[in-house]
């Protein structure tokens, strides 16, 4: 692991050199050089000008996560023990995930206003459909021979649920939970494109008017730590709560 991690890094020292050098040769506004990138995010961390902006799409993420995650998971559980509920509903369901969100965002923008509550609307839509899959599917690929041995220990269906659908689901459900993490910062930036002055995504817009490059990669980068960091969060608690479960099967 320790080999893979240091391949990785390497490949990145690669590639950063490689853009530096290919940069040189390009227009700043066209492609700018990482130490120039860097410089800008430097001097934007330092001197706080960035911090707002990284607090207010940060609050968005979460809000919108949180909020799209509970639904996605309390509709997935629903959907995934009632058949006629699942049948009625679904079609509904991925219709309105059809529809791109960058098409819904203006009628977000109108109907909730031009502050948070919209992005985090357009940001919990996003994140509910890949939890509200993840957790239909899981809980429907139980094995039937575990579902079997809870009927004829006369166990109800809340504690089937509870006791043998729900943790035998839980590594897809934490799976379709890392999407959604993911997701949720494009969802907040979505929103903040259509409609928004604070903010990393208004933030991109801005610098695309004033045509300066730097700064749009500097926030570029910045999304992406964030994305990351969020991600990491969700697997070392995905490795905490599948622990218990790695141990039974050893």
């Amino acid at each position: 692991m320790k080999y893979y991690r240091l391949y990785s890094f390497l490949l990145f020292i690669l590639l950063m050199i490689m853009w530096e050098l290919f940069a040189g040769s390009m227009s700043e506004l066209v492609l700018p050089a990482p130490s120039v990138v860097l410089s800008v995010l430097w001097d934007g961390l330092v001197s706080g000008y960035f911090l707002p902006h990284i607090y207010h799409t940060a609050a968005e993420v979460l809000l919108g996560l949180f909020f799209g995650s509970l639904l996605g998971l309390l509709a997935g559980i629903l959907m995934g023990e009632i058949e006629i509920l699942r049948r009625i509903l679904l079609p509904y369901v991925i219709a309105s995930q059809a529809v791109p969100k960058l098409a819904l965002a203006p009628l977000f923008i109108l109907w909730f206003g031009f502050g948070m509550t919209s992005k985090i609307v357009i940001t919990a839509l996003i994140c509910f459909f890949p939890l509200l899959e993840n957790t239909i599917t899981s809980i429907q690929q139980t094995d039937t021979n575990k579902k079997e041995l809870f009927r004829v220990l006369n166990a109800t269906r809340w504690q089937t649920l509870i006791h043998l659908k729900l943790p035998a689901g839980l590594p897809g459900i934490l799976a379709g939970f890392r999407v959604a993490v993911v997701l949720a910062v494009v969802g907040a930036v979505i929103g903040e494109f259509i409609g928004g002055s604070e903010g990393l995504g208004a933030m991109i817009i801005a610098s695309q008017g004033m045509m300066d490059t730097p700064l749009m990669f500097a926030v570029l980068i910045l999304l992406t730590v964030l994305g990351m960091v969020l991600y990491e969060i969700v697997r070392l608690l995905e490795r905490w709560l599948l622990k218990p479960m790695k141990k039974e099967k050893k």
